[in-house]
């Protein structure tokens, strides 16, 4: 079949290569006339780490990457409210920190290699069309309208604020979002570490590769323009008291630092008629549970094994829906203006990690492979 595929971030990239690489005829639209890799940190996970695998990228992004042994978490006394490792999972498990732009050069790198994708930057699709000789995508080139060729089959991968959306599908902004910043010095390695002053005020160090990090400050949306009037300074100041590792001197000025928004979308379905959604077009969640570009990854190897684009739905559901629901659940308890919460965070968290069904849940959850409270897949060899 011909593919149409919208969004050049991850899942757009890692689909268009599978399905190359199955014979068919793939067109990959990107908004940005010449792509660069930017971006902060995010973690991979062992699920996501197996399609880097199974697209011949694994090593190459081990390279440029670091591994993460560890998630921990603590109080601003001092507290243990998280400590997961790997290994408690299954011993050689890992999860990988890395720049966001790192893995996107891999990806491109790749999909520029590829035959069978021909890629068109600076198209900014708008709108598609069922029509009877295929789906036809709409929208702008060079400031111009343009009307493709009808496809078989479109994906729309187009990340969290993709204008097409699946039918019925519920968009809401989260009240609060992440400031991050990169330092090249890494002060723990191996471990994503958090520190938590009751649920308004979060810092976290992830290890992203190459000696450096990304660390990432929680701050209401609304509270933007309040943080760059008050100055660099005092937040530096507030920084440090929390999390005194933090190399905050690597902040000189306000570009040092990029406010990052965070979506939540629910969809009825994935796919409509000959459209099919990946990523956070379709399943965008909080990213307290370190899973955006795993399920994106996923999404994409999914579809590339999937007869139709309803098998394709029903193969994702399960796991998708956990962990939507669980980070809407979780992250009220970690970023929220609930501090009423926190108490309970503090004292129970920390000493469930001694009971072994709880321990063995959480790793499952951060590992990538839950589908249900009670259930859990393999992680693909």
């Amino acid at each position: 079949m011909r593919w149409g595929i919208v969004g050049g971030g991850t899942a757009g990239p890692a689909a268009a290569l599978l399905l190359a690489r199955a014979g068919h005829e793939v067109v990959l639209y990107e908004r940005v006339e010449n792509p660069l890799p930017v971006g902060a940190g995010i973690l991979l996970q062992p699920t996501g780490l197996a399609v880097l695998r199974r697209l011949g990228l694994l090593q190459r992004v081990l390279a440029r990457g670091e591994r993460i042994e560890r998630l921990s978490g603590h109080t601003a006394g001092g507290r243990m409210v998280l400590d997961l490792g790997y290994a408690d999972f299954r011993e050689g498990l890992h999860g990988l920190g890395i720049h966001r732009g790192a893995l996107f050069a891999a990806l491109w790198e790749a999909v520029g290699a590829e035959p069978g994708v021909e890629v068109r930057t600076g198209h900014t699709v708008e709108a598609r069309e069922e029509t009877p000789a295929g789906v036809v995508l709409r929208g702008l080139h060079s400031d111009q309208p343009f009307t493709s060729e009808p496809f078989d089959r479109v994906a729309i991968a187009g990340g969290a604020r993709c204008g097409i959306r699946p039918p019925g599908a519920r968009v809401t902004p989260y009240p609060w979002g992440a400031l991050w910043f990169v330092a090249h010095e890494n002060p723990r390695p191996g471990v994503l570490a958090q520190r938590y002053r009751d649920t308004r005020r979060m810092v976290g160090i992830l290890p992203s590769g190459e000696g450096s990090v990304s660390v990432f400050w929680s701050l209401r949306a609304d509270a933007l323009e309040a943080w760059k009037a008050a100055g660099l300074d005092a937040w530096k100041r507030e920084v440090a008291a929390l999390m005194p590792e933090v190399p905050i001197h690597a902040v000189r000025t306000p570009e040092d630092v990029i406010f990052a928004p965070y979506f939540d979308v629910v969809s009825p379905t994935w796919h409509d008629g000959r459209t099919v959604w990946l990523g956070d077009a379709g399943h965008a969640m909080s990213p307290q549970l370190g899973q955006g570009a795993n399920l994106a990854l996923q999404d994409a190897a999914a579809l590339a094994d999937s007869p139709d684009l309803a098998s394709y739905s029903r193969a994702r559901t399960d796991q998708v829906r956990f962990y939507s629901f669980a980070s809407r659940v979780l992250t009220p308890f970690f970023q929220s203006s609930l501090p009423i919460l926190a108490p309970a965070r503090d004292l129970v968290a920390g000493p469930l990690h001694a009971w072994g069904w709880y321990r063995r849940q959480m790793v499952a959850s951060l590992v990538g492979v839950k589908t249900g409270f009670f259930r859990e897949m393999a992680i693909p060899e």
